[in-house]
């Protein structure tokens, strides 16, 4: 079934709306690629009701949950030529979750591709630091979005189009992987 079909109205990340960042829905979960991916190919799998700890989950989202990290990590493996994956669900704000809502961050890996920063698991630093923690991101983006909006609005009455680059990634190069990586996922087949 397509994409859109599937989704019926916005979807969200926590209180972020993330709809065109999706590339992979079933029922209970969705995929969506990353703000600012730590490693090309840095995509999160998320429970589609919004909830904050991994105990908060059904039997049922859960097992949807694991079997779609499962597929999802077979394609990002495949796309990303990568020889090994990290999957990693930082459970609560004390483990360093940024946003009130179960994520997997799924993150193809290549024999010494973070050996420039300190080796195979300089990636929970990296998750643990600025370029993990997506809330903030997400939270400046917003703030940055309704200044524009609000300045927009007062110079001609009209609300504005925020067609610039964004840090750490634009909505259009997140967008773009999304279709990109939905098409990928066509190709993966049922379990």
């Amino acid at each position: 079934m397509a994409l859109a079909a599937k989704a019926a109205g916005p979807i969200y990340f926590g209180p972020f709306v993330v709809t065109t960042q999706v590339f992979f829905l079933t029922p209970l979960s969705y995929a969506l690629v990353n703000l600012k991916p730590i490693l090309p190919g840095h995509v999160l799998v998320s429970p589609r009701r919004s909830v904050p700890r991994v105990a908060d989950l059904t039997p049922d989202e859960a097992t949807d949950l694991f079997l779609t990290v499962r597929r999802v990590g077979r394609m990002v493996e495949r796309v990303y030529s990568a020889s090994s994956l990290n999957i990693a669900i930082q459970d609560g704000v004390d483990a360093g979750q940024s946003v009130p809502h179960v994520h997997t961050h799924i993150i193809p890996r290549r024999r010494a591709d973070l050996d420039h920063k300190g080796g195979t698991d300089a990636v929970y630093k990296m998750m643990d630091g600025d370029e993990g923690d997506i809330g903030r991101f997400q939270w400046q983006r917003m703030e940055e979005i309704a200044r524009k909006e609000d300045a927009q609005a007062r110079r001609t009455g009209f609300p504005a189009v925020d067609n610039e680059a964004r840090k750490p990634r634009s909505i259009e190069e997140m967008e773009a992987e999304a279709k990109m990586l939905a098409k990928e996922m066509e190709k993966e087949p049922l379990d």
